[in-house]
């Protein structure tokens, strides 16, 4: 019985930290939702206890004895005070709740900061564009499937869809926010610990919904400007026989037509920015880690290895699959 006591005790905990959950806030409006939940908790964790509490003595109460026994006064006093306590309690109760809410929006809705980073974050099927603004003027650069963010320092998320309802949510940072066909909605995130969050859609958007997830990567200020400069940097230039070859038949097929890549004739829009794909932690939208294997697996047999991605096969033999991997593996 310990060691299961034990065991159980140990799952609970576990769902109290990680890099994807709502009760181990790592942003101030995380922090905010975390308090009116955790409120939430123990005021109605509260009730239903009384409840609880309640039915036990009306059974014990009205136990019936052997022979019979007279049945309880309908108007009994007692029973008439403790209704009334009862509904002060839920008004109490309620009003808190209210009110409590009511203080945590207005400091959501409040947290919008001059100098802000601005992204840009359109949901497709099913993957994630970001896009930076760089600079007072409307100048962007773009990446795909990660979000960099400076610790303390607030982001103002514009969230679009390019296809249909998709929900943003990062659950250790902020709470969760819909992707609106022809509509433009606003999220406020403000990182206050260093670290990695994972983020999903958290809205049942077609046949590959479970694998459109994001890394959130918050790191401080100076590793976040060092990274920024590094993505407005041209991609990097082959320099092994495999990857100059790789680069001519990227460039040469459908995958140039589809992606981009920055410093190349590859120029497409309808699929990710491959610039700097190699220094991702994952492809394919969190659905697989980073590596030469991913990358040749989801080159040959993208369907295969994420049934209904919009990604089409594209014929290559064996030489050439092989040296798109070693160019895009160079791309950091």
């Amino acid at each position: 019985m310990r060691a299961h006591a034990s065991a159980a005790a140990a799952l609970l905990l576990c769902g109290c930290t990680g890099v994807q959950t709502p009760l181990d806030p790592a942003g101030q409006q995380a922090a905010s939702i975390h308090t009116i939940w955790t409120l939430m908790m123990w005021v109605c964790g509260f009730f239903y206890l009384l409840v609880i509490a309640g039915l036990v003595w009306a059974i014990w109460r009205n136990r019936r004895v052997v022979g019979g026994a007279p049945e309880p006064n309908a108007h009994d006093p007692m029973i008439e005070r403790g209704l009334g306590v009862w509904a002060v309690m839920i008004f109490v109760g309620l009003t808190l709740l209210v009110t409590w809410s009511f203080f945590v929006d207005r400091s959501l809705a409040s947290t919008h900061s001059a100098d802000a980073l601005h992204i840009r974050v359109t949901g497709y099927q099913w993957w994630w564009k970001v896009e930076y603004q760089q600079g007072p003027h409307p100048s962007w650069f773009e990446a795909a499937n990660e979000i960099h963010l400076p610790v303390g320092k607030t982001a103002r998320i514009q969230l679009e869809s390019a296809d249909v309802i998709h929900s943003f949510w990062v659950p250790n940072l902020s709470g969760k926010m819909d992707l609106i066909p022809g509509r433009h909605n606003v999220l406020d995130v403000t990182p206050t610990r260093v670290g990695v969050y994972r983020g999903q859609c958290a809205e049942f958007c077609g046949f590959q919904h479970a694998h459109m997830a994001l890394t959130v990567i918050v790191e401080p200020q100076a590793k976040f400007d060092a990274w920024q400069k590094h993505q407005l940097q041209p991609a990097t230039q082959p320099s092994s026989p495999d990857a100059v070859l790789g680069q001519q038949v990227f460039q040469s097929r459908a995958c140039g037509m589809c992606h981009t890549i920055s410093g190349t004739d590859a120029g497409g829009r309808i699929g990710p920015n491959l610039s700097h794909i190699a220094s991702r932690p994952t492809i394919a939208a969190g659905a697989m880690p980073m590596s030469k294997g991913s990358l040749a697996g989801w080159i040959s047999d993208p369907q295969g290895m994420k049934p209904g991605t919009k990604m089409p096969d594209v014929p290559l033999t064996a030489t050439e699959s092989s040296a798109v991997v070693a160019y895009l593996s160079s791309l950091q």
